[in-house]
């Protein structure tokens, strides 16, 4: 029987167990650079003996960020300041991957330079409110790409995918769920276009499968995995048929040979079960626990096949050594949940309404 602290081979690189430290959005890039601290070196290198190491959501371009303080791999000395970073983790015999997160509509005018205005795939505002430097605001509507903007936006995820292998990451992970731009382009209530970006079924996969195509061609397909969460309704989306739309993508994408596909559960567990069996690659699941975090229960997916890796957000946080407290079967630290599902936007999932 596999177990969680099996090792596995993950797009040709061995890694030492099968737990995932989840990405978890963090404001700590203070500074006009947006460029990570000695202090990130230091939280990623304490979790190393994580199997993989998934990053917060690192914006591929200016107006890709949507929260204050968040870094980037747009810019030479962003580079260098992740070097920092993964030299650290590798230093304590660590494996980890840059999240490429494109925040989309998501986000204010008042967090991006040069009077940039957030954008999305239709000049339609999400409901709700953005942390920022001056208090809560109101989301605004975005500016909806032109076909050379998306053009771009591909171009943008690309060349900060290569920024990343620059920077010593083992690879990337496209952001593709939980309401930011490629979720938007998906969704029913965020995509209205009527042109090849939108309408049906294969509009709507469109920019997700190009946007993967393209950093597989930048990096290649052994350094690059994709995060999806069919049917998350956070950041105000709405999808009407979400079995359909990514049992397409899964169709789409799977020649590719990606290195992973990391599902975000909601709670319909036979949609998981399905696209668990449409995807022939190594799935890594983050099961839905809400309002729990992310247990020792959830050991058991790998054992019974529903996973091949199974990513923890909130206990790896609270849990530096998770792995070796996994598998003594404790004591675990609690995670502060008023901190970790929203609080001050300081080490805080992007997935408060699911749990983590």
């Amino acid at each position: 029987m596999t177990t969680a602290f099996d090792p596995i081979v993950l797009g040709g690189k061995p890694l030492s167990n099968r737990l995932v430290m989840a990405p978890m959005t963090r404001s700590r890039a203070y500074g006009p650079g947006a460029e990570p601290t000695e202090l990130m070196a230091t939280y990623y290198a304490q979790r190393a003996s994580a199997g993989l190491i998934v990053t917060e959501g690192i914006q591929p371009s200016p107006v890709g960020q949507g929260y204050p303080d968040t870094p980037g791999l747009h810019t030479p000395g962003q580079v260098r300041a992740w070097r920092t970073v993964t030299d650290a983790v590798h230093r304590e015999g660590g494996v980890i991957f840059a999240q490429l997160m494109h925040t989309g509509r998501i986000g204010h005018p008042s967090l991006l330079p040069d009077g940039l205005v957030p954008v999305g795939p239709s000049a339609v505002a999400a409901k709700g409110q953005v942390y920022t430097h001056e208090g809560p605001k109101e989301y605004v509507t975005p500016n909806e790409l032109s076909e050379a903007e998306i053009r771009q936006t591909l171009t943008d995820f690309a060349d900060a995918a290569r920024h990343a292998v620059e920077a010593g990451f083992d690879g990337v992970e496209i952001h593709g769920a939980n309401g930011y731009l490629i979720h938007q382009f998906l969704a029913d209530n965020s995509n209205l276009r009527t042109d090849a970006w939108g309408g049906d079924t294969e509009g709507r996969i469109r920019f997700a499968v190009e946007v993967v195509t393209a950093v597989v061609e930048a990096i290649g397909s052994d350094r690059v995995g994709l995060r999806i969460s069919p049917g998350n309704q956070y950041n105000d989306m709405s999808e009407d048929n979400p079995g359909e739309v990514y049992g397409a993508l899964l169709g789409r994408i799977a020649g590719l040979d990606l290195a992973y596909l990391h599902l975000m559960e909601g709670p319909d567990r036979d949609l998981t079960a399905r696209l668990r069996k449409a995807w022939s690659g190594t799935f890594v699941l983050n099961p839905f626990t809400y309002p729990d975090v992310t247990g020792p229960d959830a050991l058991k997916l790998i054992e019974d096949g529903s996973a091949d890796m199974v990513a923890y957000g909130a206990l790896f946080l609270a849990n530096p050594d998770l792995p070796r407290r996994l598998v003594a079967g404790g004591p675990f630290n609690t995670p502060d949940k008023a901190t970790f599902y929203g609080g001050d936007h300081r080490g805080y999932t992007d997935y408060p309404a699911l749990g983590a």
